[in-house]
């Protein structure tokens, strides 16, 4: 007599997820000394050179930004950077995974994101007081964002000013995309491995940039977060190189805009 097989709900794209957070939690990936000196020198470089280049961009955006609404042209926002503790996830990954019910644990519910905050520099896109209401993420067809903030999101320029904060050392040039306090507590209520993005700088672009696009909702970040582990789990020079080609594709064609 055959026993008949259980029937278990299985989420392939969470089941990866846990995979790689558990390679990145464990340290079996992280950034050796001398890559991390050589990527923060090439960062340097390369930040400082693009501010050069682009200025010229970037002050006709001033202007056509300034001739549109009112309010600062620069926008700043606190986001969280790197973290540089041992281990940002401890038992929710090493325990392995229980099913519907460790996502549901309130005692990893309580637990705090430890990455360091910091400033994020953007030309403005929205309306200068697009969150007055509390903070929302953006999406298509969003009244908050004007026009000329439409044509500076899909070409990106409302990004440049990020090479400052990859001069001053908050981000890199390649990296996961920072995210705000608020989004990243809430998304962690459900994926617990989220607060594992923090074990590397944040970037201007990363490979979920390129490969998964803008995510406009909570619930795709969890997509973001399987590509930012893979890109973490992954580390190296040639992968680097892959990403900042694939992102001059993604500007020019305008692909994954908000």
């Amino acid at each position: 007599m055959s026993i008949p097989l259980a029937r278990t709900a299985l989420d392939p794209l969470v089941s990866e997820i846990e995979y790689l957070a558990r390679m990145v939690d464990n340290g079996d990936t992280r950034m050796s000394s001398a890559y991390e000196r050589i990527k923060r020198i090439f960062d340097v470089i390369l930040a400082g050179a693009a501010l050069l280049f682009l200025l010229p961009v970037i002050l006709m955006a001033v202007v056509l930004i300034r001739l549109e609404s009112s309010g600062s042209v620069f926008f700043l926002q606190e986001r969280i950077g790197l973290n540089r503790r041992k281990s940002a996830c401890r038992r929710c990954v090493s325990d392995g995974y229980d099913g519907p019910d460790r996502r549901r644990n309130n005692d990893r519910r309580k637990k705090i994101h430890s990455g360091k905050p910091f400033n994020i520099y953007k030309l403005r896109t929205m309306l200068f007081d697009a969150e007055k209401a509390g903070p929302e993420l953006s999406c298509k067809g969003d009244s908050r964002i004007t026009k000329i903030g439409h044509l500076l999101r899909r070409t990106r320029i409302d990004e440049i000013p990020q090479f400052m904060n990859v001069i001053r050392g908050d981000m890199s040039i390649v990296g996961p995309r920072p995210e705000r306090s608020f989004f990243i507590n809430q998304v962690r209520q459900e994926v617990p491995e989220f607060p594992l993005r923090l074990k590397v700088k944040p970037g201007i672009t990363g490979l979920a940039q390129v490969e998964n696009g803008y995510t406009d909702t909570v619930e795709k970040m969890t997509g973001k977060l399987y590509y930012d582990l893979k890109y973490i789990s992954q580390l190296s020079f040639p992968q680097e190189m892959s990403i900042l080609f694939k992102t001059i594709f993604v500007v020019i064609s305008g692909k994954g805009a908000c």
